[in-house]
């Protein structure tokens, strides 16, 4: 069976992961650890427990549960002492308590919703992100990083973990094993590169035989990557790996309609382009194809994070089947003459 890893966090693993656990794959799926807002930042600061948010939205998409389990693992309160909080969250910080450790935790949680793979946090140091701007101002914590929106228009000097983070020997064992790493989509500087900033996770994919496949994210975000191309997202992506390391790199063809692109123009947030003159030579492969999802997402007036998320999201079925093309036609390269 074929090994896919996944890297991320929050909603663009979550619909990642639902695409691919459709195939026979065996699928691992690493997460960021430097959640801090809405319900898991009140879990943190009151119970002194690591960020279950993005790990609970990676449970419940490798699921192989009832229906009714998977929407209780999403279910939020609306009133009451518990308003905003998931029950996924809450079950993760017992958890947590009850067997003495974050990745123990997580391991019964698995066990309890029979997960189809497994699903690793990338460290379990209790850490928070932070970015050093260019005028020497510091932001400290993923909530804090979100909601700035002067990060593109000043510059970053450095981006950061403290304390220092020690990788999850899974996550490296698992990246060395693997026939394929996906990463992303999601949040770019909140959700995917702060995996990378854990050390040993780039050098484990620098050392890895796996093709690298980068999806590129579908809208900017304002303040962060607002002047990004897709080649910037790859180029800031290897940056980190240490080496030109991505092969392929999924796009978006199809638009989204005009009353979605409105609806983002007016949070000052663009459709990511792509120019194809602007690079007359790549090491990465562009696949161009309609990726984008048709149905409205359904999301919890109880989040308090809800005005915060995308409605211009990926199809998990249309990028998995992608990702599988990609997974055969390296298997079978030596059997194909040329792709014209």
């Amino acid at each position: 069976m074929k090994k896919i890893v996944t890297i991320g966090g929050g909603t663009g693993s979550f619909v990642l992961l639902s695409g691919l656990k459709k195939y026979p794959v065996y699928l691992s799926a690493i997460v960021s650890m430097v959640d801090d807002g809405g319900s898991t930042g009140v879990l943190r600061d009151e119970l002194g427990v690591l960020p279950p948010g993005d790990v609970r939205q990676c449970l419940v998409a490798l699921s192989d549960s009832s229906e009714k389990m998977r929407e209780l693992m999403n279910y939020r309160f609306e009133k009451g002492g518990l308003k905003g909080h998931s029950f996924g969250n809450l079950l993760l910080s017992a958890l947590e308590k009850i067997n003495k450790g974050f990745l123990k935790g997580v391991e019964e949680a698995s066990k309890i919703l029979n997960v189809k793979g497994e699903v690793i946090p990338v460290t379990d140091s209790d850490v928070n992100l932070c970015i050093e701007l260019k005028n020497g101002k510091v932001l400290k914590g993923e909530h804090q990083i979100n909601l700035n929106f002067e990060i593109g228009k000043i510059g970053i000097k450095k981006i950061y973990l403290t304390p220092k983070a020690r990788p999850n020997k899974k996550a490296i064992q698992r990246i060395k094993e693997a026939d394929m790493i996906v990463i992303g989509p999601g949040n770019f500087y909140c959700s995917i590169l702060p995996n990378f900033l854990v050390k040993g996770i780039p050098e484990a994919i620098c050392q890895s035989k796996a093709i690298v496949v980068f999806n590129c994210n579908l809208v900017n975000k304002r303040g962060h990557t607002e002047k990004f191309s897709l080649d910037d997202y790859v180029e800031t992506m290897n940056k980190f790996l240490g080496k030109e390391r991505i092969n392929f790199v999924t796009f978006n063809s199809l638009k989204p309609p005009q009353s979605l692109i409105k609806k983002y123009q007016k949070r000052k947030e663009f459709l990511v382009p792509f120019i194809k003159e602007a690079r007359t030579e790549r090491n990465y492969k562009i696949i161009l194809t309609p990726l984008l999802n048709t149905k409205a997402p359904k999301i919890s007036q109880a989040d308090a994070l809800a005005k915060q998320r995308s409605f211009i999201r990926h199809d998990p079925d249309k990028l998995a089947k992608v990702l599988m093309f990609l997974l055969e036609l390296e298997e079978n390269k030596n059997f194909i003459k040329a792709i014209i």
